[in-house]
């Protein structure tokens, strides 16, 4: 097999991939813009487009099975998603930061056991924790409010070794210079260190925003009221209050997506390098 040959079935077989992994997506949109009587169809696109299923969605217009505006509110689950996603994201950067700052630049007894051991809680399943944790949340009265959907979320062991990576990558002499100038470690924490570490910082936002913004096991326990539900429990109602609309579905979805895709493509430079400088130094 010459050598043109490998490299077109090479190609051949990632687009082929590309293409098997991107279809239910494009299925997806076009689902969005169909009627009712067309959304079992595989094809694409729609014989005509239906732009109201996200006006039905977004309750500028009554649905016209029922000829009632929805009785769900999408804008405010919206706001939940990015509100919880975005507090989650600033109380975890902030929280690893400084427990990787802790860990790598400051020296205390028992420093690399004491890690070992927090580095020992990503090995206990997120399942595990979870009755616990809503027994802490119902003690302190904090089921069905936004600090119960924010506070346990807002610590993590990875987003510390992610970062703790970074650190002990930057030189001492940073810290020793710092010393000299009078700096406090506190002052080395916020002046020096944390600019320096913007890369892991980014990284560990964007996959922290991501993965709240989806959150679904966590929000579905802790939440009762529909003011207090985010997109993923959001959507359920679509299915248990009115049956199966898929075409409304498949258009909150990727009402839900899309902002997504956009920050994954923008900052996904940002992420990759991040990524792989934390993975540097062991």
């Amino acid at each position: 097999m010459n050598r043109e040959l490998k490299i077109f079935l090479k190609h051949f077989c990632l687009l082929f991939l590309g293409l098997s992994m991107i279809f239910p997506f494009l299925w997806m949109a076009g689902a969005s813009f169909k009627p009712n009587a067309e959304i079992e169809h595989l094809s694409l696109l729609p014989s005509e487009a239906h732009p109201d299923n996200y006006a039905i969605v977004l309750r500028q217009i009554p649905d016209p099975h029922t000829g009632q505006k929805l009785n769900l509110d999408f804008p405010k689950w919206y706001f939940n998603s990015f509100f919880v996603a975005a507090w989650v994201t600033s109380l975890q950067v902030l929280t690893s930061a400084m427990a990787a700052f802790a860990f790598s630049r400051l020296e205390w007894r028992g420093r690399d056991t004491v890690f070992l051991l927090y580095l020992g809680t990503m090995m206990v399943p997120s399942v595990v924790l979870m009755l616990p944790n809503y027994q802490v949340m119902v003690k302190l009265g904090l089921v069905n409010t936004y600090r119960g959907l924010i506070l346990p979320m807002a610590f993590s062991a990875f987003g510390t070794f992610l970062l703790r990576q970074f650190m002990i990558t930057l030189p001492r002499s940073y810290d020793e210079a710092a010393e000299i100038d009078g700096a406090t470690p506190l002052q080395l924490f916020l002046d020096v260190i944390l600019p320096l570490t913007r890369p892991g910082i980014v990284a560990l936002a964007i996959l922290t925003f991501l993965g709240n913004f989806q959150s679904f096991t966590w929000p579905l326990v802790m939440v009762k009221d529909d003011y207090l539900r985010t997109i993923p429990i959001g959507l359920l109602s679509f299915q248990t209050d009115y049956g199966q609309q898929t075409e409304l579905i498949m258009a909150a979805t990727v009402m839900n997506i899309v902002p997504l895709i956009a920050l994954f493509i923008v900052m996904q430079r940002q992420l990759v390098s991040g990524i792989q400088l934390g993975g540097v130094k062991g």
